[in-house]
């Protein structure tokens, strides 16, 4: 976000922050935008489709992520082969419970080989696409039946979802523009060129928590666990694969950095930057009382702790942004800036104006500022 550290490989950017949020498919484009020098919404097309320099894969937190080839399988070995098991072992429960499929299991495998021949025949499709070629498999079934939200879907999502945790199949483009969520589904070597399965999970977390220390340190225990999704066991499993340091923090209690990430940081001088709800930053820790106002949570956050789009000045989270119907973006500050800082803003607003476009970003997980903002 810092000018002088701008670049416009978006393999680079998203390594520097391990991986960038893909809940909502607008935050991959638009966190790689403002940490660009030239910002390019067809360079970050060529990246994910083209190029395949990032991959997009479900990991930490169930959540979907994009990564490097190399992140990804390191971050599949430590979280997504372990939340695959008992995604399987819920779908065949939920089979059972609310279908008339006798053998959950094996009709799983058979599902997913039928698959794998329609894609080898027709190339990437669309769930809906596969739904419509394969109607055998779309039988409808329950998920979470006992629970306060069970939610009806068909059988060939879950063999698809399932699949995409086994890191079998990957989401390739999508079938609308860049804030769609309609991915094509294609067999992960395909699209990928080989495997990310493979590494066992205490090698593959302490090398990603390796990675994520240095980039995000100084952090407590409870922001790793928080973020890989991890027991404590892991932590500090994977917290002994590398030499770390404590260091105190201003608030009485310390945190880890990595033993080579001793150097003090240069003042890089005043910015702001206008970032994306779920953007890696404001998600980096579970304990951000050092970025954010706590009085400002309820207003920046939706009650499930989702982020929404945030105005930054100099490290901290100074207000909440939103596109309106015109496509403008409307701000809002929730703490003071200086008079230097509001021409930023200004600067800011104008570049992430000029590379969206006429593209309308509703955030899918907007916050009460996002709400009041579009309303007004």
């Amino acid at each position: 976000m810092i000018p002088e550290l701008r670049t416009d490989d978006v393999a680079a950017i998203t390594d520097d922050l391990v991986a960038l949020h893909s809940s909502d498919p607008a935050t991959v484009f638009l966190s790689a935008l403002v940490r660009m020098h030239a910002p390019s919404t067809a360079a970050v097309h060529r990246a994910l489709y083209d190029e395949r320099s990032v991959l997009r894969h479900h990991s930490m937190r169930r959540t979907i992520w994009v990564m490097t080839p190399e992140t990804a399988r390191l971050a599949h070995g430590a979280a997504t082969a372990k939340i695959a098991q008992a995604e399987r072992k819920r779908t065949v429960a939920a089979m059972r419970d609310t279908t008339d499929i006798a053998e959950p299991e094996s009709w799983l495998d058979d599902a997913l080989s039928e698959i794998y021949e329609l894609l080898a025949a027709e190339g990437p499709l669309t769930t809906r696409a596969i739904g419509q070629a394969l109607p055998d498999l779309v039988v409808p079934m329950r998920m979470g039946a006992t629970t306060k939200n069970p939610a009806t879907l068909n059988a060939h999502t879950k063999v698809l979802q399932g699949a995409g945790f086994d890191a079998n199949l990957m989401r390739s483009a999508p079938s609308g523009d860049w804030t769609s969520a309609e991915y094509a589904w294609v067999p992960t070597e395909t699209w990928a060129g080989g495997p990310i399965a493979g590494l066992d999970e205490e090698t593959a977390a302490g090398a990603l928590l390796e990675r994520w220390l240095l980039r995000f340190g100084p952090a407590t225990e409870t922001d790793i666990t928080w973020w890989f999704g991890w027991t404590a066991t892991l932590t500090r499993k994977a917290l002994a694969a590398f030499d770390t340091i404590e260091v105190a923090l201003e608030n009485g209690e310390t945190a880890l950095v990595h033993a080579s990430d001793r150097d003090p940081v240069d003042d890089p001088g005043p910015w702001v930057r206008l970032l994306p709800g779920l953007d890696p930053t404001v998600m980096g820790w579970k304990q951000r009382d050092w970025y954010l106002d706590p009085g400002d949570v309820a207003d920046l956050f939706d009650r499930f702790g989702n982020a929404g789009p945030t105005i930054w000045a100099d490290g901290r989270v100074v207000g909440g942004w939103v596109q309106r119907r015109d496509a403008s973006i409307a701000a809002e500050l929730t703490q003071s800036i200086s008079s230097e800082h509001q021409r930023l803003l200004d600067d800011a607003i104008a570049e992430l104006e000029a590379a969206v476009g006429d593209t309308l970003v509703r955030p899918r997980f907007p916050a009460p500022m996002q709400k009041r903002l579009f309303a007004g």
